[in-house]
C-alpha cells in the first residue's frame, strides 16, 4: 500500500483514475488482515485463539467427556495378568537399568508371557522364506528361495486380490490356506473328514475366542449365559466374560492328580451355577495354560459326553496340540475323539476348536495367525458368525499365509523338508529338556512344589508363603502372591505372573513362569528364584512366634521333608 501511494504521488495526472482503486484495495487488504471472526461481523470470543492472546487469562479446562466415571464399567471389570501389574513395573525398571540407575541384577528375565522370539527362540527358516516370498513377490526369480517355498508363495499369491498380500482376504480368510487347513485336520486326526467350508482364519486364536463368545452370550437374570471355564485359567476368557457381561461359571482342575479334569467338579460347577444363569458354554485348554496338563482321551470323553447330557457348546483351545513333552501323553483332538464316539455326538455336539502361529514348535506371535474349525453350528447362526466377521474386514494376509506354512509345512520328498525336521526337532527337543529341568530344580526348593509340565510353555509351582507375609500382603490390600512376585522381581530381576491372576483354590499361592528361556538363562533363573524363595521364607519366618500346625504339615508336604 505504500508503494502504491508513492506511485500515486509521482503522477497526478492518474490521481483521480486511482483513488477509487486505492480506496477499494485498502478496504480489501484491511479485509484480508481481520482475523477469521471479524471478517464475517463474528464476535471477538468466537476466535478463541486470539482471546487468549489478548487477554492473557489461563484456559478455561472443559470437563472431559471420557472419564473413570463414564467409562465403560464391563472395561473396568476386565483383568489381564499377563500384562498386569507386575509387567509394567518390569518395564519401569527396564528402562531404569538402560539409564544407569544401579540394581541388584543387570538386566529383567521376563518369563511372564509364550513370546518364544522374544526369548531367543530362532524363526523356523521355511515358514519366514514362503511369508518373504509373499511380501515380495521379485524375491520368486531369486536361486536362494527353494523351489517348494516358491510353489506355495506363488499358491497362495495367486488365491490373493491382485495376487498381492497388501489386498483384503474374504473375511473367513484365504480359499486356498482354509483348504489346507482342512487337509491338515483331516491327517492330524487320522482321515477324520474336515470340510474346509467350516474354517475361518482369525487374528490368533483369540479373536476367534472372542468372536464365538459374542455369539453365545444372550439373556437376563437367571437367563444369563453362564460360561464355564477352568482354573486356574487363561485370562483372555475371564477378560471376554467380563466384557459381555456373561457369568462367571468355574470349574477347579485337581491339582493333586497333575491338573487333571474331574468330571465331578464340572457336575458340581454346573448345577450350582444353574440356580442363578444359564450355562451354556464349556471352555477347554488342552494342553493346559497355565497348568501344562495333557488330557487323556477318556478325560475327553467324559467332558463331551457331558457336554452332550447337558447341551453345551464346547470350545476346545487347542493351541499347544504340539507342545506335548511327556512321553506319556499324547494329544488327542476334540474334534477326533467326538467322531470316534459315533454319529450321535459327532453330529450333535456344537464344537469349536482354535489353533494359532504363536505357538507350537513356531512361535510367530507377531504375525497374529489363527484359525478355528466350527462343527454342527445351526446355518442360520453360521451366517450370523460370518457378518460378524465382516466387521473386521479380514485377518491379517501375512498371518494367514504362516498360519499355512504350519499346516503345509515341507514333505519328506521336497528340498526344505531336512533343514525344516531338523529345526523343528531341535525346538521341541529343547523344550521338553527345559520342561524336565523346571520340574527338577522348582522340586527341589524347600517349600515350592511343580507338578509335572507335560506340555504348553509354562511351569505353574505351588508356593508356601508364611502367615506373616499373608498378613502384610492384606494391608496393603493386594494378593500374597502379587506380594511375592513383587519383591521377587524387586531383589531379583525375574518377571513371573502371580497365580491369582489366573485363578487358584483359597488358601493356595502359585505364580506361572514360561519355560522359553534358553537352558543356559533358564538355569539362571531357576537358581536365583531358589535363593529369593529361600530368603523370603527366612525374612517372613523370622519373629514368627509360631506357625500353624496346619502350616507347618503344608511347608513340609511341599518341601518333600517327613515329619
Amino acid at each position: 500500500m505504500h508503494r502504491l501511494k508513492q506511485l500515486v504521488h509521482r503522477s497526478p495526472h492518474v490521481h483521480l483514475r486511482t483513488t477509487s482503486l486505492c480506496s477499494s484495495l485498502w478496504q480489501h487488504l484491511r479485509f484480508k488482515s481481520q482475523a477469521p471472526a471479524e471478517r464475517y461481523g463474528l464476535k471477538k470470543r468466537f476466535s478463541t485463539a486470539e482471546a487468549t492472546a489478548e487477554t492473557r487469562e489461563p484456559a478455561r479446562m472443559r470437563e472431559k467427556t471420557l472419564t473413570m466415571a463414564t467409562l465403560n464399567p464391563q472395561v473396568k471389570a476386565v483383568e489381564y495378568a499377563v500384562r498386569g501389574p507386575i509387567v509394567i513395573k518390569a518395564g519401569d525398571i527396564e528402562r531404569s537399568l538402560q539409564e544407569g540407575v544401579k540394581q541388584p541384577f543387570t538386566e529383567v528375565i521376563k518369563a511372564n508371557i509364550g513370546d518364544a522370539h522374544a526369548m531367543g527362540q530362532q524363526p523356523i527358516t521355511f515358514v519366514r522364506q514362503v511369508v518373504a516370498l509373499c511380501c515380495f513377490p521379485e524375491l520368486l526369480d531369486s536361486p536362494a528361495f527353494p523351489d517348494d517355498a516358491k510353489q506355495r508363495a506363488q499358491r497362495i499369491l495367486q488365491d490373493c486380490g491382485g495376487q498381492s498380500l497388501g489386498s483384503y482376504s474374504a473375511s473367513q480368510g484365504v480359499d486356498c490356506v482354509r483348504q489346507d487347513i482342512a487337509d491338515y485336520i483331516t491327517q492330524r486326526d487320522q482321515g477324520v473328514p474336515a470340510d474346509w467350508n467350516n474354517i475361518y482364519l482369525t487374528t490368533g486364536a483369540s479373536d476367534g475366542i472372542m468372536s464365538i463368545l459374542k455369539l453365545l452370550v444372550s439373556g437376563q437374570g437367571k437367563s444369563r449365559t453362564g460360561v464355564m471355564i477352568p482354573i486356574p485359567q487363561y485370562p483372555l476368557y475371564s477378560a471376554t466374560i467380563s466384557e459381555l457381561e456373561a457369568v462367571h461359571i468355574n470349574y477347579y482342575l485337581d491339582e493333586a492328580n497333575c491338573w487333571a479334569l474331574d468330571i465331578e467338579e464340572l457336575q458340581r460347577a454346573y448345577l450350582t451355577a444353574k440356580q442363578h444363569c444359564q450355562p451354556r458354554v464349556l471352555c477347554i485348554i488342552n494342553p493346559g495354560n497355565p497348568t501344562g496338563q495333557v488330557q487323556s482321551k477318556k478325560c475327553i470323553e467324559e467332558v463331551l459326553h457331558f457336554a452332550y447330557e447337558e447341551n453345551l457348546f464346547v470350545m476346545a483351545d487347542e493351541v499347544y496340540q504340539d507342545n506335548v513333552y511327556s512321553p506319556d501323553c499324547q494329544f488327542h483332538s476334540f474334534k477326533k475323539v467326538l467322531y470316534e464316539m459315533g454319529p450321535e455326538y459327532f453330529n450333535n455336539v456344537e464344537l469349536a476348536s482354535f489353533h494359532s502361529t504363536s505357538k507350537g514348535y513356531t512361535g510367530e506371535c507377531g504375525f497374529r495367525g489363527g484359525y478355528m474349525e466350527v462343527l454342527n453350528m445351526d446355518p442360520e447362526v453360521k451366517a450370523q458368525l460370518v457378518k460378524l466377521l465382516s466387521v473386521r474386514l479380514c485377518p491379517p494376509v501375512s498371518g494367514q499365509a504362516a498360519m499355512d506354512v504350519i499346516v503345509n509345512p515341507p514333505k519328506v520328498h521336497e528340498p526344505s523338508y531336512a533343514q525344516f525336521a531338523k529345526e523343528k526337532s531341535s525346538v521341541l527337543d529343547a523344550l521338553a529338556h527345559k520342561a524336565s529341568l523346571t520340574e527338577q530344580i522348582l522340586n527341589s526348593v524347600p517349600g515350592i512344589k511343580c507338578n509335572p509340565v507335560q506340555g504348553a510353555m509354562y511351569a505353574f509351582p505351588q508356593i508356601f508363603i508364611p502367615p506373616r507375609a499373608i498378613q502384610e500382603a492384606q494391608e496393603l490390600s493386594i494378593a500374597p502372591d502379587m506380594l511375592y512376585c513383587l519383591k521377587l522381581l524387586e531383589e531379583t530381576g525375574i518377571c513371573v505372573v502371580p497365580g491369582s491372576g489366573f485363578g487358584q483354590r483359597e488358601g493356595t499361592y502359585h505364580f506361572r513362569m514360561t519355560i522359553l528361556p534358553s537352558p543356559e538363562k533358564l538355569k539362571v533363573l531357576l537358581e536365583k528364584l531358589k535363593e529369593f524363595h529361600l530368603r523370603f521364607l527366612a525374612e517372613y519366618s523370622q519373629l514368627e512366634p509360631q506357625i500353624s500346625k496346619t502350616n507347618q504339615d503344608q511347608h513340609r508336604e511341599m518341601s518333600n521333608q517327613p515329619d
